[in-house]
């Protein structure tokens, strides 16, 4: 029985493979096609003409439905893109670095609904604004040595950061960051962003966008030489 059932499993195989080698082949045999059985999850079996339909139907639905997916993810990156570049005009209309950086977190806040933001820069407070999102670090990224293989790396790091870094940065506010990103500013510094949702920010996630935010701070604050 074994070998009888294993037999019909090759000889349908066979069958299958010579009928997508040869596609005109019902057209020789039409009688073939008639006595066909159409697989039907509801209802009777159709004609082959019919099942092909109705299976082209339906992969037409599925591609469409992917090409809104797509066209809705296209529109959200657009939107985004513009953001990223109102902020960048922005950072060129400011004269001074405190002004800046005020109007760099306002614009994150605004138009990108942070919850959570933190800039480290590697220099002196002057010329910096007194604000629980700055930190002024004039002894450099050795005074910080927990953030060592990331600024030697370079690149976002997105998701739950280790306690002692949220710590850090975020100092009594830690405990609510359930995810964040953070970016490095050249050498000048470092910018978390912290979130309430835990999905906010993930390892998975692209992030074009956050570098050419972090890429546009940096640029704007190289203006205006560390004191």
């Amino acid at each position: 029985m074994a070998e009888l059932t294993l037999k019909q499993s090759l000889e349908a195989m066979d069958v299958a493979e010579y009928l997508r080698q040869h596609p005109r082949f019902l057209e020789h045999f039409p009688d073939v096609a008639a006595e066909l059985v159409m697989p039907r999850e509801h209802g009777p079996a159709a004609s082959l003409a019919a099942y092909q339909l109705e299976t082209l139907r339906a992969r037409n639905h599925g591609l469409n439905q992917r090409l809104a997916e797509l066209i809705e993810i296209a529109g959200d990156n657009e939107q985004l893109m513009v953001r990223v570049h109102t902020l960048t005009v922005g950072l060129l209309r400011d004269y001074n670095l405190a002004d800046t950086c005020r109007s760099f977190v306002a614009a994150l806040h605004e138009d990108f609904h942070t919850d959570l933001v933190r800039l480290v820069l590697f220099r002196s407070g002057a010329g910096l604004p007194q604000a629980d999102w700055m930190a002024a670090v004039p002894e450099g990224a050795g005074a910080w040595p927990e953030f060592g293989d990331f600024l030697s790396r370079g690149e976002p790091a997105c998701g739950r950061l280790a306690q002692e870094k949220l710590g850090r940065l975020f100092g009594a506010q830690a405990t609510r960051v359930q995810s964040s990103a953070l970016l490095k500013l050249g050498k000048q510094g470092m910018l978390a962003i912290g979130s309430d949702d835990p999905n906010r920010f993930h390892p998975g996630i692209g992030t074009i966008f956050l570098k050419l935010i972090a890429q546009a701070l940096d640029a704007a604050i190289a203006r205006f030489p560390a004191e």
